[in-house]
Formats: C-alpha cells, structure tokens, sequence
C-alpha cells in the first residue's frame, strides 16, 4: 500500500498536438517561382557568393588579428601604474646578424609579439636590461614598465629603466616586439610571450637566453655555445646566488679566463660576458675584484649597452 497517493490533474487518454516541423520556410519549388536566380546547374558556385565568402573569411582574419593583440594587453598580470614605454639607444651594436623573428615566435598576424616579464624590484634583471638595449638596436621596439599591485613602492629608476617614451607608443601595429617588465612581488623572475598557449620561462638565466636568440648571436661552435652556458649558469648559481666563498672561486676563475683574452668566449663579445658582468655589478665586487676583472668591466660599459644599468647601482 503506498504511503502518500496523488490524484492525477488530467485524465490519462488526453491528446496533445504535437508539431510536425519546428520551422517553417517557404516552399522554393512551388509554382510561380523563379528558382533560377538562387541556383547554377551542374554545381557551379555563384562568383558572387564566392566573393562575399573571401570578404568574410578576411574580415574575420582581421578581426581575429586585433583580438589576438587585445588579449595580450587583457590576460597581462593586473598592473596599476603605466610608468613608461622605451626608446631606442642610438649606438652601434655589437651583433650585426639578422634573426628571422617568425621562426622563433612564430607567424606574425597582425597583433605586436609582446615579451612579458615579470620582475621583482628588489633583485632588478640587470642583464635583460642590457639585452633590452640591444635589441632596440636591431628592431623597432615597443616596451613599457608596469607596477604590479602587489608592489607597493619602486624607485624612480626602475620605472624609467627602459628609456623615456616613445613618440609613436600609440601605435603598436608600427613596431615589430613588444618588452613589458612589471614589477611585481615574485620569487622567480618570469617571462612570458604567448599569454595564452605557453608556460613561463622561469630564471633570469633562461630569459637572456631567449632574449639572446633573437639577437642571433649564438655561437654556432658547440665548444664555444658549451662554455656560454656554463658561464652564465656558474655567474647565476655562485655570484648571484652563492656565499662567499662561492663568489670566491667565481672571481678567481673569470680572472684566469680574461687573463688570456678580452672576452669570457675569447675575441667575440657575448651573452656570457653580459650576465657575468652584471652579476659581478650586482654583487658589489667591482673595487676588491682583480686587474682583470676591473678592465674587463670597463670594457664591458664602454659599450653604451650598460648605460641602463649604471643608474640602478647607485
């Protein structure tokens, strides 16, 4: 016996009228109708359907270009403060090759290929500053300082470090990069260029070697690229990151090498000796450091490249 009965609402042999077609269109073959004007024979496509189809097609291209730049300007880490956007340093550079920039950030489609970095202010990326520079050098560079909310106070420096405001700012389809640093309260300095399809580049080392790659100044000897990169990975882990007797035995070894030569690579300028240099800056071991090093150093800053850095030192 059930426990609670309900009385039915309507009888169980009701008949309800179900519709046959939810829509209706009008009958195209019925009689008195012209049905030549909207149909070719033989499956023939009207050129003027075919037309209108390419004008769509490439307005929805356009459209998909423009949002495409939208996006990396709305899914950039929140930043409150526009501080700044870059100029380019008018000296020579060092690297005269020629980078073939779709191949290694991908088919330009009409939005900038904007670099976005994510830097704490208290440990300021010396070395991509440099990098920054030279890259204004060989492309025409969009680049902008942010501060992070998560940042309550930056130095005047740091948020001109990049260089007074470009004329042209305002058009962005006119340059061929975009460097955005936003200052913000991270561990890890990160950088990202697809905000959408990539995870980020983590370290200060990692980032100048894709800075560096868009130079296309990487050593094509694997002896010489092998000791690039163990420059650079010794000058992040024993100066920037060591003791003191790791800092030591990293000095000790950069005034052996340049003892015997200009640079860390021998005669040819290269990532290796800006890292190591601004590790060197960073970590305060100008004056006690060894004739070499001191040469080497000023070597280093008579390229103009490091005027960037000098001001965030003092």
């Amino acid at each position: 016996m059930p426990m609670y009965k309900v009385k039915p609402v309507s009888p169980g042999d009701i008949k309800i009228d179900l519709p046959t077609c939810m829509y209706k269109l009008p009958n195209t073959h019925a009689q008195g109708m012209n049905c030549g004007e909207h149909a070719l024979q033989n499956g023939e496509v009207d050129p003027a359907l075919e037309e209108r189809q390419d004008e769509v097609l490439r307005r929805l291209y356009e459209l998909k270009a423009t949002v495409d730049g939208l996006a990396k300007t709305v899914t950039t880490p929140d930043a409150d403060l526009d501080a700044s956007t870059l100029s380019c340093v008018p000296a020579e550079s060092v690297f005269r090759g020629t980078a073939d920039l779709d191949s290694l950030l991908g088919k330009d489609l009409g939005a900038l290929r904007d670099i976005v970095i994510n830097a704490n202010p208290a440990h300021p990326p010396l070395s991509l500053l440099v990098l920054h520079a030279l890259l204004c050098q060989r492309y025409q560079v969009l680049s902008s300082v942010h501060v992070h909310s998560s940042v309550s106070a930056v130095p005047p420096p740091l948020l001109s470090c990049l260089g007074p405001q470009h004329i042209d700012s305002y058009a962005r389809q006119r340059f061929q990069l975009g460097f955005t640093l936003i200052w913000k309260d991270v561990s890890k300095l990160q950088m990202k260029f697809n905000t959408q399809s990539m995870c980020p580049i983590e370290g200060e080392a990692s980032v100048a070697r894709f800075l560096f790659r868009l130079l296309s100044a990487e050593p094509q000897d694997p002896v010489a690229a092998t000791q690039m990169d163990c420059w650079i990975d010794t000058a992040v882990f024993q100066l920037a990151e060591g003791g003191s007797k790791e800092r030591a035995a990293m000095l000790r070894s950069l005034n052996s090498a340049l003892g015997r030569s200009p640079w860390l690579l021998g005669q040819e300028f290269s990532l290796a000796d800006i890292v190591c240099a601004c590790c060197v800056l960073r970590a305060g071991q100008t004056t006690s450091a060894a004739a070499n090093i001191q040469r080497w150093l000023k070597s280093c800053q008579n390229l103009c490249h490091f005027d960037c850095v000098n001001p965030l030192l003092q």
